[in-house]
């Protein structure tokens, strides 16, 4: 993704390609592809583009209403829950990222990788699992009043989950693995010399993880807390249960009970000026990511022994299990009873099938525009510097739809649509006389739209990381045995990138199975997936029927974290250090592989 990425060209070849380039024949055209990439950037970029015209069109009377009753609410909870939760991840990120960098102490080995299980559970699935078990009757304080001899539920005095503090809490839990997983790589490549020097110094390690590996790490802190905050920021499952009104919330409400979408429109608007400024921010702050190479080299870490093992072993524990353990023990639980009690439900496998192969369709279509962006990257890098830059900067327009919120993309999304819709109904009707209604709006095309501009910014990434490593003198020996672009790509660049191309595609598949904003938004009528079922049975109250949905989406979602965790193992960081060194690149690789959201 190219939020995190300063120079989404570098790892196509193409800036160590430039000066190479100079001194070889004329490359492939490429032309065709150049315009296939614009195309896609154009459809990433509508939206948005659609925001501003019916927020800046709405009538008079649609901003002093929000101004007065709606945005200053709004903002506030909102503003609280962001600096909660981001001080709450970055706390907890960088503090378990330096424990199991720094110290060895038992299960450090299992618990390195378990601390991104958390990943593996949308917000709204673990904000639904906590309000059955902190529920009045549910089993925690159930087993409080047996043990204290209370009877009436009333009478123990329980902190309430539905509030901001527990929203704060729960999506924090959550996303922490974000700050934790870019942090423990930049500790991995970089702590080891400076933390060496610093002891010889006579500093402790504690000292030393304030003033040396805590600055130096600085970029990719930010980095990861930004992926959280946007992911905070879009939100609105975890939010609505919890009872915080956020300006995702709004946007929802709005659109929903309103039906104002000049009024949704407006709020979008704004939410996206916080969105553009939460990237600013992360730019600036990794603009100088360099100063992190000084001293390469693993630490060697120290050895706990007695209670500050044990005190360590629980630590590092306790976000796993409140994180991920405890949602899926409960889940589990909940979806044996359902089933042993009505099995499945015909509408659980309507929604099953409908994530199956809504997920499945938008993925090939995803990858499908992600390939054309990437190889009019590539072809340009035979090109010269101009050619580069357009490609680049259409590289970056197309990845835009992962920062923006997926509410804020569905409001965008439903102009341009309807525009059309009307415009081919009208043509029909005019000249035989017929009336096609709704053919993008209200349809999955438009669910496959929405998921496309969210989710390029993987296919991007990660075709773009795949084909980095790809030597342009590879094509370059195609071309003098008479290969042009298309056998080029056929030949040479599509069998290489298959595993590039399968990492992509997990990553949007589960992305596209966990969706949850977008879809309640342009979701067909009597069309629903796992989520959106999930949060329907949320809102009844049913959380038992929804225990199997939520428990499918955990169980897809496991499958990127394994990947990570596989990669995390196997030292992935350090042939990116060997090349770049840059931290920016690492972070960039995780910001592609998760999201994050990651």
């Amino acid at each position: 993704m190219f939020l995190g990425s300063s120079a989404p060209t570098d790892r196509t070849g193409v800036t160590s390609g430039r000066a190479a380039a100079r001194g070889r024949a004329p490359g492939p055209h490429g032309r065709g592809w150049l315009l296939a990439g614009i195309a896609v950037a154009l459809l990433a970029l509508a939206p948005i583009l659609a925001i501003v015209a019916v927020a800046g069109g709405a009538a008079e009377g649609v901003w002093p209403h929000l101004v007065a009753y709606v945005l200053p609410e709004a903002m506030r909870q909102t503003a609280v829950l962001v600096a909660g939760v981001g001080i709450l991840v970055v706390v907890m990120g960088t503090c378990l990222a330096w424990l199991v960098v720094a110290y060895d102490f038992p299960g450090r080995r299992l618990l390195e990788w378990a601390l991104l299980l958390p990943l593996a559970m949308p917000t709204y699935i673990v904000a639904y699992a906590y309000l059955d078990v902190l529920h009045p009757i549910g089993p925690v304080q159930s087993f409080l009043r047996a043990l204290f001899g209370i009877t009436n539920p009333r009478d123990l005095s329980f902190p309430d989950v539905r509030s901001m503090g527990g929203c704060i809490l729960l999506l924090s839990i959550v996303l922490y693995p974000y700050v934790y997983a870019s942090v423990r790589a930049t500790f991995l490549v970089q702590a080891g010399g400076v933390v060496e020097a610093s002891h010889s110094l006579g500093a402790g390690r504690f000292r030393t993880f304030l003033s040396i590996a805590v600055p130096l790490a600085r970029p990719a802190i930010v980095a990861g807390a930004t992926l959280a905050l946007l992911e905070t920021l879009n939100d609105i499952g975890a939010s609505e249960f919890l009872g915080v009104r956020t300006l995702t919330v709004s946007i929802y409400a709005t659109w929903i009970n309103r039906s104002s979408l000049a009024g949704a429109a407006q709020i979008a608007l704004f939410m996206l000026a916080v969105v553009i400024t939460l990237v600013v921010i992360e730019r600036i702050a990794r603009r100088h990511a360099d100063y992190a190479d000084a001293e390469p080299g693993r630490l060697t870490p120290k050895q706990l022994r007695g209670w500050g093992a044990v005190a360590a072993t629980f630590i590092a524990a306790m976000p796993v299990f409140v994180g991920f353990v405890i949602p899926v023990l409960h889940l589990c639980n909940e979806a044996y009873k359902r089933l042993r009690f009505a099995g499945f439900s015909h509408s659980l496998l309507d929604a099953i099938r409908n994530t199956a192969s809504l997920a499945l369709v938008a993925t090939a279509v995803t990858l499908a525009l992600g390939a054309c962006v990437i190889v009019a990257l590539r072809l340009a890098a035979h090109r010269g510097p101009r050619q580069v830059r357009r490609a680049g900067l259409t590289a970056r327009i197309a990845s835009l739809g992962y920062a923006v919120p997926g509410t804020v993309l569905a409001i965008g999304l439903m102009v341009p649509l309807a525009t059309i819709d009307n415009a081919v109904d009208a043509a029909l009707r005019a000249s035989l006389g017929i009336s096609t209604g709704l053919v993008l709006s209200g349809t999955v095309v438009a669910l496959i739209y929405a998921y496309a501009v969210r989710f390029l910014a993987l296919a991007v990434g990660g075709l773009e990381a795949g084909l980095g490593k790809v030597p342009l003198t590879l094509d370059d020996a195609a071309r003098t045995l008479g290969a042009h672009s298309g056998g080029l790509i056929r030949r040479i660049h599509l069998p290489l990138l298959w595993p590039a191309i399968a990492s992509a595609a997990i990553l949007i598949f589960v992305d596209c199975m966990k969706e949850l904003p977008a879809t309640l938004l342009l979701r067909p009528l009597d069309f629903e997936t796992l989520a959106t079922q999930l949060y329907a049975e949320a809102s009844r109250g049913t959380y038992e029927d929804g225990a199997i949905a939520a428990l499918l989406i955990v169980l897809v979602g496991f499958l990127p974290v394994v990947w990570l965790a596989r990669l995390s193992r196997h030292g992935w960081v350090r042939p990116h250090r060997a090349t770049s060194g840059r931290a920016d690149d690492i972070d960039g690789d995780l910001s592609a592989g998760r999201q994050p959201g990651f």
